[in-house]
């Protein structure tokens, strides 16, 4: 590499920001600049936004970046993309957009994934693509369009994911890498390339589809437009980088098996590299590719993680601070005096694959106070996380080597300490907190040979830089709770059910 090329450029297309990420060389944050998104909600259950926006919203953040730090264009060495993951934009043949890009957290397609298990089969379904279908993925969306906007469909010619749909502006490529093209379902997972099998049955063509490539794969370069558009230089190598998820494990160096990563954002993401493409047998965890050529991942996703603290907060205590309901909730004792909490408030994936699954306080008495209620909400949210982790114990990966948290719910002691007990495992903690957009940057940098290849790049960047072990005592008790918690699930469903129709 060039030494007038010293840095890095990761861009993450988020639900709520458009990131750019600048480090150098040796993995260090130059600057970083993020401009708000925000969703539409035109009917319920219904969450879109307008591809465009993610467009205007990583120029001005790129150049921000770029007018702070005084660092000119032409000294990137690379950049990777990273974003929301199973977002539907749909092009027509000159690569205008026809309509808003339908959401991860859009819930209006339960009859389409229905469908398509009746067309393909569940059980092949999942044989295939390593999922079931589910509201939250890609391939629902296209048969919602398919079936309710006909006029829409007729005019497609690509489709992209959301950040995909970046690289498009930014280079005038259109493609994917094998992480976030899993993630719609329309994956080969075994082949890491489209299915044609699932393509065909959904009477979706081939040729819509972008083509492929691995994450630090080189998937195009900066185009004139590109350059003018957001100040870096034309021909910069684009990586092909990965979808959110993927992404954060690389950011936190979850690339081998035995490392395990938690991730504590607005949702709650237990991920596990595999060293093959396994399937759970009835699809209650994601399997997808990795972003690493060779390597796969489980995942189990809860909608609701810090959203659930985030939601509370803004809903019930909005005067007051989040250090204040932490430090309140740290004097109740473990188990918040036999009041738990459900954290299904925009419903479930992991190990519910349910839209209408609905949020709950369960317990409550006239001895419960905020604090009570608060410190429910941080033990429900582990609780929700120990699903998704008892999945992946069973899944036959082996040895747990490692558990690494990040997030921003993190960064509670408090949390990471509940959360290392209801698990009954360590948490470690590293020194990169930037997340999905850090690992994208990585990528960038393997793609022009500044490291030999991912495992090299994390080694070299990333370090543990603290630990949470589990309390004995406290676990035990919380193993009596979640057992009980286990329970609420199967007793709420039908009423819940009910009230959301």
């Amino acid at each position: 590499m060039m030494l007038t090329k010293r840095y890095l450029l990761g861009i993450d297309i988020s639900t709520t920001g458009a990131k750019a990420l600048l480090i150098d060389s040796q993995g260090t944050v130059v600057s970083s600049a993020t401009t708000p998104m925000s969703l539409s909600t035109p009917h319920p259950l219904w969450s879109e936004q307008n591809p465009e926006d993610w467009w205007q919203g990583i120029c001005a953040s790129i150049r921000r970046v770029l007018t702070e730090t005084g660092i000119s264009g032409s000294e990137v060495a690379a950049i990777g993309l990273t974003g929301q993951m199973h977002g539907l934009v749909m092009l027509d043949d000159q690569g205008n957009v026809l309509r808003p890009a339908i959401l991860w957290n859009d819930q209006r397609t339960g009859a389409q994934c229905d469908e398509i298990r009746a067309r393909l089969g569940k059980q092949r379904l999942i044989q295939i693509s390593g999922n079931d279908a589910l509201t939250g993925f890609t391939a629902p969306k296209i048969l919602w369009v398919q079936q309710n906007e006909p006029e829409v469909y007729k005019k497609c010619r690509h489709i992209l994911l959301p950040k995909d749909y970046v690289r498009y502006k930014l280079t005038g490529t259109y493609a994917v890498d094998c992480a976030d093209g899993a993630g719609t379902i329309l994956f080969d997972l075994r082949q890491r390339t489209w299915s044609k099998e699932i393509l065909t049955a959904l009477d979706i063509p081939v040729e819509w589809m972008p083509a492929t490539c691995e994450g630090s794969e080189i998937s195009g370069y900066v185009s004139r437009e590109g350059a003018a558009a957001t100040g870096l230089a034309e021909g910069t190598p684009v990586a092909g980088g990965g979808g959110d998820q993927a992404a954060q494990a690389t950011g936190v160096g979850a690339v081998k098996p035995g490392i395990v990563a938690v991730t504590l954002g607005t949702s709650g993401v237990v991920f596990a590299t595999t060293p093959s493409a396994l399937i759970e047998p009835e699809g209650r965890l994601h399997a997808f590719c990795h972003t690493i050529p060779g390597r796969w991942h489980f995942m189990g996703v809860m909608l609701s993680a810090a959203g659930s603290l985030q939601w509370y907060h803004d809903t019930l205590a909005a005067d007051t601070s989040f250090e204040t309901l932490l430090a309140e909730a740290e004097q109740v004792a473990v188990g918040s005096g036999g009041l738990l909490f459900l954290p299904y408030l925009t419903g479930e994936r992991t190990p519910h694959p349910d839209p209408l699954a609905r949020g709950a306080w369960v317990g409550l008495t006239i001895q419960h106070t905020r604090a009570h209620l608060t410190r429910a909400v941080l033990e429900g949210v582990a609780f929700g996380l120990r699903d998704s982790f008892t999945l992946i114990r069973q899944a036959g990966l082996g040895e747990i080597k490692e558990v690494r948290i990040s997030g921003g719910g993190a960064k509670s002691p408090l949390w990471q300490q509940i959360i290392a007990n209801v698990l009954g495992v360590e948490l470690k903690t590293v020194n990169t907190t930037e997340g999905a957009a850090f690992g994208a940057a990585l990528l960038g940098g393997v793609a022009v040979g500044l490291w030999q290849d991912v495992d090299s790049a994390c080694e070299c960047v990333i370090q543990v830089t603290g630990s949470t072990a589990p309390q004995p005592k406290a676990a035990a008790v919380y193993e009596e709770y979640y057992q009980t918690y286990r329970r609420l699930y199967p007793a709420l469903r039908d009423i819940c059910h009910t009230l959301s129709t």
